[in-house]
């Protein structure tokens, strides 16, 4: 699967990774000690939602200093966010026209990262508005298909199949890691 929709509805898994290796790599052409500063540790402010970036931590503070010096990285960052949005549209088509400007923007932008992108969107389209025809979201099954997959790794070496079986079926009950 390309895109994981979050509770926020941003296709994350595949974007933010593309966010931080991008990132990562206009770390590595910075030549200036004190940009790399400013940049070093900024890939969790990244990711982060606006909404959810901590005052007293200076987190706002810290991502608008490293969004200042580089043009590709704040393009990238805001790209993102306007994504975001997709999934606040009224109706489908409405979603389709936002959706389409969103891959001529990206396209147009001549940052490889964003080009590439708009190639991906572009050729999931179809997938990523049919949330409109059925609006759920993956979320909490691939949340139960990773906590089945910690267990399994847990029990390795374990004959009884019949115990894992009633271990996943009493899963839906446990509300902390899992356990013995």
């Amino acid at each position: 699967m390309v895109f994981t929709i979050d509770s926020d509805g941003v296709p994350y898994y595949f974007y933010n990774d593309r966010l931080s290796d991008f990132r990562r790599q206009l770390f590595n052409q910075i030549e200036d000690p004190q940009k790399k500063q400013v940049i070093k540790g900024t890939r969790w402010l990244l990711l982060k939602n606006p909404e959810n970036l901590i005052a007293d931590r200076e987190e706002p503070n810290r991502l608008k200093a490293a969004l200042e010096l580089n043009q590709p990285l704040t393009a990238a960052y805001y790209m993102r966010e306007d994504l975001r949005q997709v999934w606040k549209q009224p109706d489908k088509e409405t979603a389709r026209d936002f959706l389409t400007d969103w891959v001529y923007r990206a396209g147009s932008s001549m940052i490889p990262m964003l080009v590439k992108m708009a190639r991906t969107i572009a050729n999931h389209f179809h997938g990523i508005l049919a949330y409109y025809d059925l609006p759920i979201s993956t979320s909490p099954l691939e949340g139960t298909n990773n906590k089945i997959k910690t267990m399994k790794r847990q029990a390795y070496g374990f004959r009884d199949h019949q115990f894992f079986k009633l271990k996943i079926m009493a899963l839906h009950e446990t509300k902390y890691a899992l356990v013995g």
